[in-house]
């Protein structure tokens, strides 16, 4: 034995290099029979969340909320909303997860809150309360349109007159979501204090919704115009680079705040920031890494994707070398359009499109996010105008394809009453093809997506390279992505044939396959073959 072999392998906090489960509540299981999911549904359903193998549950908000924006504009950050249950039965929720090893991470949306929130109903009040100062209000101009020409993400301007105070409040997405002035110290410390309420609780950390909204420009200078890149914009938003309106330089300092406060707890507290927009990359850097900020960020560069190209995919992921900090990827989550309607080529084999994905996404260096029902192969579902309840949507209709789609109740059981979900009628339409892919029928295949779903999670568990290790691609063509993934002296060769035709994989002798999807004969990958192999 050399001294090499004798040296301790580093340990590595739980989350780097995880795999982790988003369950949207309103979807996933409805306990009570009102049409909606909540928490005692998800703690019912923890023991098949567990046997995917994943290493914790991301929740999105199930705070107390008016729902405008289905729990993302918060009225109360410290509470449940009756919909989703009570206080008593988050913590059921948390015991259950931490009694099958599953770690729990929740939604902290601290951009901003819903105009039921005490905080705002009091700033708005007057200009001399003791939270006047704790939203982002500014007189008109003299002609009395709004101070800046910001413009909200949903449409219109950012800006909303209220005439309690005779000022303009900001609001960078719906205007019943007032923006937090996260310049104020005091705004600040109420936002920790909350981390801390639920820290308390028993939660493993958090994703920081939107971030890189929490500060703004005090000068309320205007944005300028952004140049076109040729594709149709819908919105006035798309019009503008953001420079003012968000991303403000101080916005790091504030989250070293953050990371000091999840520090003060025993064990592995986990962040990690969503972060989009034009200069996401960048901004997802600074926001991360070292042992001062968040752990790390969740960009969208797969998430519109328009297809699932060995090009794209390795633009996106060069970006994150050794000397960046630790990348999350995730090809759905419940604001975009489903992978498999999205990336799915027309005519082609599903399943075995389904499958290469799923390998490809545990194959990936940096955490990985599953969406519920991505495991299943849902394909989003076309929900008409009138069932619609995505205000971005309804507002920008026909042209802003609705997050609704993406959204519609988990088909647990292919013939139960609403698919399993519960005997309420659902509070979106179910989709007629996630019947014949309900977690039961998949349950009893061997071949099914969600088992083979189970088998990627826990090779991807197995194998140093694959939870942690580095990254080089070797090649990225039109439809070949090759790449190496190296640790703790394992080295992994990852090919995939991303496309839907026969491909020939020239110098790769002397590598024996312990992963193979469809067909890989010698040189030759069939349509969204793919092999994962050691030195021979």
């Amino acid at each position: 034995m050399t001294d090499a072999d004798r040296m301790p392998v580093p340990t590595r906090p739980w989350w780097h290099g995880a795999t982790i489960y988003q369950i949207y509540p309103r979807s996933f299981a409805d306990s009570n029979g009102d049409g909606i999911g909540d928490l005692a549904g998800i703690t019912g359903r923890l023991d098949y969340v567990a046997s995917l193998g994943v290493d914790a549950i991301w929740l999105s908000p199930f705070f107390t909320s008016p729902m405008k924006d289905f729990g993302y504009d918060v009225a109360n950050y410290c509470n449940v909303d009756p919909i989703f249950g009570t206080l008593a039965d988050f913590d059921a929720l948390v015991a259950r997860a931490h009694i099958l090893g599953l770690r729990i991470v929740i939604d902290q949306v601290w951009s901003h809150t819903s105009e039921e929130h005490p905080w705002f109903i009091e700033s708005r009040s007057s200009r001399t309360n003791p939270k006047a100062d704790w939203y982002v209000w500014a007189d008109a101009k003299p002609d009395g349109s709004p101070p800046s020409n910001w413009q909200s993400v949903f449409g219109g301007p950012a800006w909303t007159w209220d005439a309690r105070r005779r000022q303009y409040y900001l609001h960078n997405f719906l205007k019943e979501q007032p923006q937090l002035h996260g310049h104020n110290r005091d705004v600040q410390n109420a936002l920790l204090d909350t981390a801390r309420f639920w820290l308390d609780r028993g939660v493993d950390g958090f994703r920081l919704d939107a971030i890189n909204f929490a500060m703004h420009d005090p000068g309320l200078r205007d944005n300028p115009p952004a140049p076109s890149n040729g594709n149709p914009r819908t919105r006035p938003f798309d019009f503008q680079r953001k420079l003012y309106n968000q991303s403000h330089p101080d916005i790091p300092a504030f989250l070293q705040r953050v990371r000091l406060v999840l520090d003060g707890y025993e064990a592995d507290r986990f962040t990690v920031a969503e972060i989009g927009g034009d200069d996401a990359t960048r901004e997802m850097k600074l926001f991360c890494g070292g042992t001062d900020k968040l752990n790390t960020a969740y960009g969208f560069d797969f998430l519109y994707a328009p297809e699932l190209s060995p090009r794209i995919l390795r633009d996106a992921l060069e970006c994150w070398g050794e000397d960046s900090p630790w990348p999350s990827w995730a090809f759905e989550n419940h604001d975009a359009p489903r992978a498999m309607s999205r990336w799915l080529p027309q005519g082609a084999d599903a399943v075995a499109f389904g499958r290469i994905k799923m390998l490809l996404l545990a194959c990936l260096r940096g955490n990985i996010f599953v969406y519920n029902g991505e495991e299943l192969g849902l394909p989003q579902v076309d929900i008409a105008f009138e069932d619609l309840r995505d205000p971005e949507a309804i507002a920008n209709w026909p042209l802003t394809l609705s997050r609704d789609g993406a959204r519609t109740p988990m088909p647990w059981a292919a013939d139960a009453e609403n698919l399993g979900f519960g005997i309420g009628k659902p509070w979106l339409p179910l989709g007629e093809a996630h019947r014949a892919l309900a977690v039961d029928r998949q349950a009893d295949d061997a071949a099914s997506l969600l088992n083979f779903t189970r088998h990627v999670i826990a090779l991807r568990n197995a194998h140093p390279a694959l939870r942690h290790g580095s990254m080089t691609i070797l090649e990225a063509s039109d439809a070949l992505l090759i790449f190496d993934r190296e640790a703790d002296g394992e080295r992994l060769r990852c090919v995939f044939n991303l496309s839907d035709t026969a491909q020939d994989v020239a110098g790769q002798g002397g590598w024996h396959a312990i992963e193979t999807i469809g067909d890989v004969n010698g040189t030759r990958y069939g349509p969204f073959a793919a092999m994962v192999a050691v030195p021979s």
